[in-house]
């Protein structure tokens, strides 16, 4: 299989520079999606367009068990400041996640097998807007899963680059691999005045100030220490100039979970925090908006990831991943079929380390290999359990 992958190397940097040069965000990802349904109808694959709004499926083989394979196709709102020939053309948008590389080891995958002899079926599901979500609050694995991109799987799997990994290695665990996310918004009300007569006024940054500490009281004191969870304030906009107490401020965060049932908790705490603004005189709206389910690794794909990554790359390249709350909307595919997300190592020996969504990010062209390789020997596995 290794060798099967290294002959198609070089198309496989072709398509990633490709890519590379040619950033698209969200939805908006009409050339990529474009090119990979071209180039797997060339490999002989049952293609179907504009699936998710802009996402691609395709299949190949008859009858028996389906393994779904995802790849996410897009890119991020960012000013690229690497020096490569391959650097992004379109200013301003940037593939800073890998998605260019996870989307030119898949086709490279589909390719290898569309060359086997499987038993089963092959299905590519090409994502769109893995980072951000529509005007409806809806990802690209929500609008794909919800129009049956994952209809009839046995399987799903995926991977994502490491820049922490060197390349030749895997890591993979069953179970919780990845956070849930969900967003809040809220505004707290106060009554506005003037800077230097705040007893006519009640001002909504002493009510912010309670919030905040009420927020950062509840995973230590309101949930069980062995349920991981992460509340975080990432936004507070209130009062336009340094003498004038503001009638209300608001705020925006992420709540990350492995566990549902935490993250129904987490909502209700915060809430009841919230009420804390009512006691002091004010008012407040606060908005919740479920963003994905936690990854949630099974243990016989896991078991299987990680022998093919054994078998193919040696003893000592698998190894455990690294736990996070960084949350990812590859689980959506999950919801009827068990799967895995492994990560591959991409880190370029000898250059400082520039983690995902950084303005250098950049990796080692010989784990397309690697990723396109285990993508397509897991897939006949698991056709064959």
């Amino acid at each position: 299989m290794l060798k099967q992958s290294h002959a198609i190397s070089e198309e496989m940097i072709e398509w990633r520079r490709d890519f590379h040069q040619h950033p698209e965000i969200g939805f908006e990802v009409h050339r990529t999606a474009g090119i990979v349904a071209d180039e797997l109808e060339k490999m002989g694959y049952r293609v179907r367009r504009g699936v998710g709004k802009t996402g691609v499926v395709a299949e190949i083989g008859e009858g028996g068990k389906v393994v779904a394979i995802r790849a996410d196709m897009d890119a991020l709102p960012i000013f690229e400041l690497n020096e490569t020939e391959y650097v992004s053309q379109n200013e301003g948008r940037m593939h800073a996640c890998g998605h260019d590389a996870h989307t030119a080891m898949a086709l490279g995958a589909a390719k290898i097998l569309a060359g086997e002899k499987i038993n089963g079926r092959a299905r590519f599901l090409f994502q769109p807007c893995e980072e951000t979500a529509d005007e409806e609050g809806l990802s690209g694995a929500q609008r794909m899963y919800a129009e049956g991109a994952a209809d009839g799987a046995d399987y799903v799997i995926a991977q994502h680059v490491d820049p922490t990994r060197p390349v030749g290695t895997i890591s993979i665990n069953e179970g919780p691999s990845g956070g849930g996310v969900t967003s809040w918004q809220a505004t707290i009300y106060g009554k506005g005045g003037h800077g230097a007569y705040p007893h006519a006024s009640n001002d909504p940054f002493v009510m912010l100030a309670h919030v905040i500490m009420g927020i950062n009281a509840i995973v230590s004191r309101r949930l069980d220490p062995f349920e991981p969870a992460v509340i975080s304030v990432g936004a507070i906009n209130g009062g336009f100039t340094e003498n004038v107490i503001p009638d209300k401020v608001e705020m925006k965060g992420t709540i990350r979970f492995t566990s549902l049932e935490v993250e129904k908790r987490i909502r209700a705490e915060l809430t009841r925090v919230f009420e804390i603004v009512k006691t002091l005189g004010g008012d407040y709206r606060v908005n919740f908006l479920f963003g994905g389910m936690p990854i949630m690794n099974d243990k016989f794909v896991s078991d299987t990831i990680a022998r093919v990554g054994q078998d193919l790359l040696g003893e000592g390249s698998v190894g455990p991943l690294a736990k996070t709350l960084g949350a990812e909307d590859f689980p959506e595919f999950l919801r009827d079929a068990p799967g895995a997300m492994y990560m591959l190592g991409v880190q370029i020996e000898g250059r400082p380390l520039y983690e995902l969504h950084h303005p250098k990010f950049d990796l080692d062209e010989r784990a397309l290999s690697v990723g396109a390789a285990v993508l397509a020997e897991t897939a006949l596995r698991l056709l064959r359990a």
